[in-house]
């Protein structure tokens, strides 16, 4: 395999991780969430995820061309974790409900400007996949944003967790626009954008629902994470791969 196909892989494996990821971490809410209809919506939200990864993560192993090839199950099952290239923010475990609400807001603001991107991607498969998640994470956004002026224009104690959670999570956020190896190579070639390059429009679109929400944005970081693209990540990755993965490695080859 050349060079230029591994930072294409790259590219694609990053993106397919951070659903991959975060749609393990939101299957942790059923029978959790604040009220039954929440159980379903981020179900929901976790499932469009997943779909987006296995698109993701089926291109990937087309465009690797290995022999045998791998699928989507090879790709989310069978590597370890310095092999997967998500963001940090989507590894985090599960907080509180409004901790949620701040990560999902982030994370699928960042995704609608990502996706709408994308639509113009040279690579015509990875565009066709971006047609179809742009209008999943719009509602995505939507719902993070209705919970945010929800909870931050609340109770005082609703507003304090919403501003508690957006500090918590903001660490994890500038690592969503850090260009890589990968993705300048992708935007070279017109297959993938710079994460810098939406930076200015996911700020915007995540302060104005804070000033309507009447939060205060986060003073920044002394720390923020890195290097998730490169296959460093935090300490709970572990754990959250050792959970998803026991199944398909202790049966290797079972089918339904």
């Amino acid at each position: 395999m050349s060079s230029t196909d591994v930072r294409h892989v790259h590219y694609l494996l990053g993106l397919g991780d951070d659903a991959l990821v975060y749609a393990q971490r939101l299957g942790e809410w059923l029978t959790h969430a604040p009220q039954i209809e929440e159980d379903m919506a981020l179900g929901n939200v976790g499932l469009d995820l997943v779909g987006q990864a296995r698109s993701l993560l089926t291109r990937a192993g087309e465009v690797e061309g290995a022999d045998p090839l791998r699928d989507e199950d090879d790709l989310a099952m069978l590597r370890d974790e310095r092999e997967f290239r998500n963001v940090q923010l989507v590894e985090q475990p599960r907080a509180d409900f409004a901790h949620e609400m701040a990560r999902l807001l982030w994370f699928s603001t960042y995704q609608r400007e990502l996706y709408a991107a994308l639509l113009d991607s040279t690579d015509e498969t990875l565009a066709g996949i971006a047609a179809k998640a742009v209008k999943e994470v719009d509602y995505h956004r939507d719902h993070a944003t209705q919970w945010v002026l929800r909870l931050g224009d609340g109770t005082p104690e609703s507003h304090e967790r919403m501003q508690a959670a957006l500090v918590a999570v903001h660490p994890y956020v500038a690592e969503l626009g850090e260009d890589h190896e990968a993705a300048r190579w992708a935007a070279e070639q017109g297959v993938g954008v710079l994460p810098s390059s939406l930076t200015d429009a996911v700020n915007g679109y995540v302060a104005g629902v804070l000033e309507q929400a009447t939060l205060t944005p986060p003073d920044p970081p002394r720390w923020h994470a890195r290097g998730g693209r490169e296959g460093v990540h935090s300490e709970v990755m572990g754990y959250l791969l050792a959970e998803m993965q026991h199944l398909h490695r202790s049966h290797p080859g079972a089918t339904w």
